[in-house]
């Protein structure tokens, strides 16, 4: 008996399960499918073992990729073209060469999409999703990949990280922590910036982690990534158009939505585009916020923000973000992998506007 035969054989049981009226979970099918085929052929145990794990990967995981998800020190999974796979662990890339086809890449694609309500055809040939495990899922189809499935799996810790263990881990000094500590306990607003990988969200999660827990907590990103352990939290995510082109929710209406949620604490994932204005008037309004921007320095981060907002549309005017910025954002906290792979906070800087001009300011080391 094949492995399809058995994981035919755990549908079946599972079909009849549900007709007695007691739906038997797959994986539980799986097991005894894979039980009664161990125990006709007389298998030893440790076979058994090795046989319904492989089982599982490819009926109840993500086949030949599962071992990748199985580990919980790889950061990000990546498949370019069939026969490679690339993966980031403790913050070096490595690969490994493995028999998997394009069938099989289609295949797994299919399954993860499927319970995220995300399609991804001709039409739609970029799509953004979170998996079951909260990993994010990114695909590229051709023609706009060259020629194969190019897929992305951002993968997070499970764990929330306080500012506390993030000294021991030495992504932090205790200086900038004890820093940080008194100023999100003051409200300040906050934007941590910094280069793909290089820790944003684990740094803006352990500063809401500081947070006053009586706060209200709204977050809005473009798939679900952040953790709190806030008892008081509203998350939301975007959501793409359907067949028909209808249904979009983009970020910048969920910010829109999120002040009519009384929120104490509004933060937002990563702003990107025009969404960055509404934070803006958010926090120009009394609401605390934080959020994260992709830059190189402090400097920078402030430079894009001012230049965001502008996407919102003609009427919006440069001297007029400059100011809301200036009487907006209290801190920057720059972010930055080192070559060898250690993810570390290297500026944290307050931002003062003088003579119309923009001023950062080291305030802790």
């Amino acid at each position: 008996m094949s492995n399809l035969e058995i994981a035919g054989v755990a549908a079946s049981l599972a079909v009849a399960s549900s007709a007695a009226g007691s739906a038997m979970p797959a994986e539980l099918a799986l097991d005894l499918a894979a039980s009664q085929y161990s125990t006709g052929r007389g298998l030893a145990l440790q076979d058994e073992r090795s046989m319904l794990d492989k089982l599982r990967s490819e009926s109840l995981g993500f086949g030949k990729l599962q071992k990748f998800f199985d580990d919980p020190e790889i950061e990000e999974i990546w498949v370019n073209q069939p026969n490679e796979v690339f993966f980031a662990k403790n913050g070096r890339v490595d690969r490994e060469f493995m028999a998997l086809s394009a069938g099989e890449i289609s295949a797994l694609v299919e399954r993860m999409l499927r319970s995220t309500g995300r399609r991804l055809d001709r039409a739609t040939p970029f799509v953004d999703a979170a998996l079951p495990d909260g990993s994010r899922l990114h695909v590229v189809i051709p023609d706009i990949s060259r020629s194969h499935w190019a897929i992305n799996v951002r993968r997070f810790p499970s764990k929330v990280w306080n500012l506390a263990e993030l000294v021991q881990r030495q992504a932090i000094t205790v200086s900038q922590a004890s820093y940080l500590s008194h100023r999100v306990a003051e409200g300040a607003n906050i934007m941590v910036s910094g280069a793909t990988q290089a820790g944003k969200t684990t740094i803006l999660c352990a500063l809401i982690e500081q947070a006053n827990g009586d706060l209200r907590l709204v977050s809005v990103e473009e798939t679900f990534e952040l953790r709190s352990t806030k008892p008081d939290w509203v998350a939301m995510q975007t959501r793409q158009a359907n067949l028909e082109g209808r249904g979009e929710i983009s970020l910048r209406r969920l910010v829109k939505e999120s002040l009519r949620m009384r929120p104490q604490l509004l933060v937002v994932g990563e702003v990107r585009e025009a969404e960055s204005l509404d934070l803006l008037i958010a926090m120009n309004s009394g609401i605390t916020g934080m959020c994260t921007i992709h830059a190189n320095s402090a400097s920078a981060a402030i430079t894009k923000l001012c230049t965001l907002p502008l996407l919102a549309g003609s009427n919006i005017s440069p001297d007029f973000v400059r100011q809301t910025v200036a009487e907006c954002i209290d801190l920057v906290v720059q972010c930055e992998m080192t070559a060898s792979g250690q993810r570390r906070v290297s500026e944290i800087a307050e931002l003062k506007f003088r003579d119309e001009r923009f001023e950062l300011v080291a305030a802790a080391c």
